[in-house]
């Protein structure tokens, strides 16, 4: 037994001088083996406490006052952050780290940290402000950039919209700020299309309108109210121009697609009823004369 305990004692007097062991110095501060190996666990511990408090505040407290699930996690992000940035300062204050001797250092490093992160910061500030003013939200249909899609995540540096095409793109949330963004569901998922056609001067206006109210009423994804309507736009050089009109809520993230089965029912009921749908036409007039006298 003393054996034992005089191999522990050995083994305990041993790992002290190892952990003692000192590799530099921080002002006053000697870092050790056991200073680094405390201060990582500390650390660790911290993210990971820092983590659970967070999807405790997003999934259990926030949830019971029925806040929308993007500020909830625009919360739980600043929490997060709040916590790390706090415990980080305890962390050093109690392992007794100095940090005086690196004050030229560190100022010197922030001002060259702060240019290349000025992008970085602005995205996440952007984030916050579109998690808590909600221009967008997640499933909302919109245009940004060129971009056209579904907003299917908004996190602290980017917002990811799906397109029809299945490709996911990365828009930086300083855009959404920054420049003009169209949102087609930003108050509700009712929009308005617009079929522009155009007839023979053959033609009765009131029987095209007739067919085109027929061919929206008919398709499923035109809402009943508001009701569709046919406006008679123009007197065009070859033809009556007109526009049929209609409100939708199911092809909102597919426009194209409604318009295409609308235009192949347009044309099936035209061919049925002999409607002439004209082409451009041109007068050509020739003057004769002599030429070269």
């Amino acid at each position: 037994m003393e054996r034992i305990l005089v191999s522990l004692k050995s083994f305990w007097q041993q790992l002290i001088e190892i952990s003692n062991l000192s590799f530099f110095n921080i002002g006053t501060t000697k870092i050790t083996l056991g200073l680094i190996v405390l201060f990582f666990s500390a650390c660790i511990f911290l993210f990971f406490l820092a983590k659970k408090l967070k999807n405790v505040l997003v999934k259990k407290i926030l949830v019971r006052y029925g806040i929308e699930s993007g500020i909830s996690k625009s919360i739980g992000t600043i929490v997060y952050y709040a916590i790390v940035t706090l415990g980080l300062f305890i962390i050093i204050q109690t392992v007794g780290i100095d940090l005086t001797g690196l004050s030229v250092v560190a100022g010197a490093l922030g001002v060259g940290i702060g240019f290349g992160l000025q992008n970085i910061t602005n995205n996440f500030i952007s984030g916050i402000i579109i998690l808590f003013e909600r221009p967008i939200k997640e499933g909302d249909w919109i245009e940004v950039g060129g971009t056209t899609g579904a907003v299917i995540q908004i996190s602290g540096r980017s917002t990811t919209v799906l397109t029809n095409d299945n490709i996911s793109v990365i828009v930086p949330n300083s855009e959404f700020i920054n420049a003009r963004v169209i949102n087609w569901s930003h108050n509700d998922r009712i929009v308005r299309f617009r079929i522009p056609i155009g007839v023979s001067y053959n033609e009765s206006p009131e029987k095209i309108k007739g067919l085109l109210l027929t061919v929206a009423r008919e398709h499923q994804g035109v809402l009943e109210t508001p009701q569709p309507d046919v406006l008679f736009s123009e007197f065009g050089d070859s033809s009556l121009n007109f526009v049929l009109t209609g409100w939708t809520h199911e092809y909102i993230d597919r426009p194209n697609m409604l318009k295409s089965e609308i235009n192949y029912a347009i044309h099936k009921i035209f061919e049925d009823n002999n409607v002439e749908i004209p082409f451009p036409q041109r007068d050509i007039h020739i003057k004769s004369g002599n030429i070269g006298g």
